[in-house]
């Protein structure tokens, strides 16, 4: 099966941009095209999967066994015709000194032809070097062609093209010029996601345009063949009895749809039948069984989440009336009393009895390890008491009681307090943590045990 690793020398190299339109271009002529992001990630994953049409996966070694990894891209390239796989910051960057987790190693662990993506502003000859030192430094990996990226003009790409072809072998597989087009709009967390923008598909679709005239998708296609198959295992889901299933409402809507395609399916194959809403637009929660608040902007739509009363006491009262609910980072947001943000306040659900600000830095940002405590409401499984997850959140909660239970100690990252994460309520579990659904920590077969086992409480108690 066809594939390749989509990196950079370094992050902000317009390597995300050129893999939607990557995602794009390949997928014109009925090419079915599978993205995988490297590490943690939401928002790039969002716009990947609309261009290409697929859910796109994460691939990350904090998460993930090696393993595990192997597995997921062998399953989920069955059916495609071309994978893309993009990395995060630089090829060479990582947590580990010895680069055992960087984006070289996982190219090298799926034995991924490196397609690198070069930032060429204020670069002409100095752009050999950088090429010779990146190929030679690990020789684990192969660089097989590189797209130049920002480039200033015709002079200018001929300038680079005319220097690569004679300093080094590696193929030049095309030059995008500089092109407010080829751009997407960020803040304070990265791209805007996807499912904000009204106009994501034409934009996409201006992106495959662009591309599809700039690189040789002709020779990309070939090089991507010289990839080893994948060597991992196919995973088959588990099928669950409909009498066992549940129904599961989850916030879906531009202010909340930070969620892993792989953790919704996760959740489908534990039992649960998802139900989509909005708490920005519905007026109130779906008859369900469970509620899921994942990530997302609550604070660039507090106006309107504030507006929306009706839902906000639609969630309040079901959680009052122990209705079980996991909320992550947005959704745990959500449920606290308030939310303040550029010196302006507006009411959120007030069950949580907490004050959220926004601050100018991140609060939180990274991987975390957590250790769960005692007072975590999901069934007990040993192997997931000590939870590799990540967090990356600029609010914190204020004036928070001192009686409050948590379902986490904090081992590495901060959570709420730089000790603590995981507030417990009711049937209630609101953390800043991420959670990824992985075979050491398979949180969405517990939720869904815990929702299956409280059904039928909660229709007494409504």
């Amino acid at each position: 099966m066809a594939h390749f690793y989509l990196s950079a020398a370094h992050k902000s190299s317009g390597k995300t941009t050129l893999g939607i339109g990557l995602c794009a271009a390949l997928s014109t002529d009925g090419t079915v095209v599978q993205p995988f992001k490297k590490g943690p990630d939401y928002i790039d994953p969002l716009w990947l999967a609309q261009a290409a049409g697929r859910n796109c996966y994460n691939l990350d070694f904090y998460t993930m066994q090696r393993v595990e990894i192997d597995d997921l891209f062998a399953t989920k390239m069955q059916g495609a015709d071309i994978g893309l796989i993009e990395g995060n910051k630089g090829l060479y960057d990582g947590l580990a000194l010895d680069g055992s987790n960087s984006n070289a190693a996982l190219a090298a662990q799926l034995d991924s032809p490196i397609v690198l993506v070069l930032d060429t502003q204020g670069m002409t000859r100095g752009i050999a070097p950088l090429i010779l030192g990146y190929q030679a430094f690990d020789p684990a990996i192969r660089i097989v062609g590189v797209i130049l990226n920002k480039v200033g003009g015709s002079r200018h790409e001929a300038k680079l093209r005319a220097v690569i072809e004679h300093y080094t072998d590696v193929k030049v597989l095309g030059a995008v010029h500089r092109n407010p087009e080829m751009s997407i709009d960020e803040r304070h967390l990265g791209l805007v996601p996807s499912n904000e923008l009204g106009g994501s598909r034409m934009q996409i679709d201006r992106m495959g345009v662009l591309v599809r005239d700039q690189v040789d998708l002709s020779a990309l296609r070939v090089l991507a063949e010289d990839a080893s198959p994948p060597s991992g295992l196919l995973m088959g889901a588990t099928s669950i009895l409909p009498g066992d299933r549940v129904r599961l409402a989850y916030a879906c809507d531009s202010a909340f749809g930070f969620y892993y395609a792989g953790d919704l399916e996760a959740l489908r194959a534990a039992g649960a039948d998802l139900v989509p809403f909005s708490p920005l637009g519905d007026p109130e929660m779906p008859a369900c069984d469970g509620l899921f608040l994942g990530g997302g902007f609550p604070e660039t739509h507090m106006d309107q989440l504030e507006n929306n009363a009706s839902m906000r006491r639609s969630i309040a009262n079901f959680i009052e009336r122990d209705g079980p609910v996991y909320a992550e980072c947005g959704g745990l947001m959500y449920l606290c009393n308030s939310l303040t943000w550029n010196e302006k306040t507006r009411k959120m659900c007030g069950v949580l009895e907490a004050d959220v600000v926004m601050h100018a830095k991140p609060q939180g940002r990274g991987y975390v390890r957590l250790q769960q405590t005692a007072a975590h409401p999901w069934p007990s499984d040993q192997a997931a008491a000590t939870v590799s997850a990540h967090e990356f959140h600029y609010s914190a909660l204020v004036d928070m009681p001192d009686a409050l239970t948590f379902a986490y100690d904090v081992e590495r990252g901060f959570g709420l307090d730089g000790q603590r994460d995981g507030l417990v309520y009711r049937n209630l579990l609101a953390s800043y943590a991420h959670l990824r659904d992985t075979r050491s920590h398979p949180w969405a077969r517990r939720f869904v045990d815990f929702v299956r086992a409280r059904r039928g409480r909660v229709a007494q108690n409504g």
